[in-house]
């Protein structure tokens, strides 16, 4: 197989390294990311000025454009017949809602615009604990190849968030379950006129069962979006939480 591994977090993230290391064995792997961060960008593309790529000694492409940039050019251009799409592992979740305005999430719905399946990773991220990225990478590994392995449905990709537990907890089982529909917590400092967003992302809502619940409960969150409908739940395993063991 041919994969095209990208993220939001930039070419030189220790995420996309991760994801590298993941997807090590699956494949001839191709990396296409940003040349710097794009967190947040959602699914942004650049269609009105030309777009720089450069390719780096360890055979990697960094573009300087936006995630969706990079699916688009890797596809059309500089991997054509990628049989997957690869995006992460993002620093930080990308949960229910999260999802419209990830980066990340953006590279994997424009894959599947473009008819090939795609899985976006992401890792929830604990206040003041360090991430274990090596760890992160072995979970990874599990979950896509246990996602690769399944049957795809065109116009749909998998969002995948691990989550941040304690060292030393048990090792995190792998549940199937729906987004989250609420709404983040709004909250912003004002400062004359300036704003700045002081959102508590772990206290926002948690629906049993979802996504978000899954992942701060401490499991592998898996959840199947479709662009028909993302928070369209159809008759389907993902209709209630199905656990897989680690």
């Amino acid at each position: 197989m041919r994969l095209i591994l990208t993220n939001d977090d930039g070419i030189d993230a220790p995420g996309l390294a991760a994801l590298v290391e993941a997807a090590r064995g699956l494949g001839d792997l191709r990396l296409i990311a940003p040349d710097g961060p794009q967190s947040g960008c959602g699914h942004a593309v650049t269609t009105h000025r030309s777009v720089t790529m450069s390719r780096r000694m360890d055979g990697g492409i960094a573009v300087a454009g936006t995630p969706a940039d990079c699916v688009r050019l890797g596809l059309h251009h500089l991997a054509e017949g990628a049989h997957w799409v690869l995006s992460g592992i993002n620093a930080g979740g990308n949960l229910g809602a999260d999802v419209f305005h990830s980066g990340t999430v953006a590279a994997a719905r424009e894959a599947v615009l473009h008819g090939t399946p795609a899985i976006a990773v992401s890792h929830y991220l604990a206040r003041r604990r360090p991430v274990d990225w090596d760890l992160a990478a072995v979970r990874a590994s599990k979950v896509l190849r246990l996602l690769i392995a399944r049957p795809w449905s065109p116009g749909t990709f998998w969002n995948v968030n691990l989550p941040h537990p304690e060292p030393g907890s048990p090792e995190p089982g792998i549940v199937f379950c729906p987004l989250d529909t609420s709404p983040l917590p709004l909250a912003y400092r004002v400062e004359g006129d300036e704003a700045h967003y002081s959102g508590d992302y772990q206290a926002r809502a948690r629906r049993p069962g979802s996504d978000v619940d899954v992942c701060f409960k401490g499991s592998i969150a898996v959840s199947l979006v479709s662009l028909a409908a993302t928070f369209h739940q159809e008759e389907s395993p993902m209709a209630e939480p199905d656990v897989d063991a680690p």
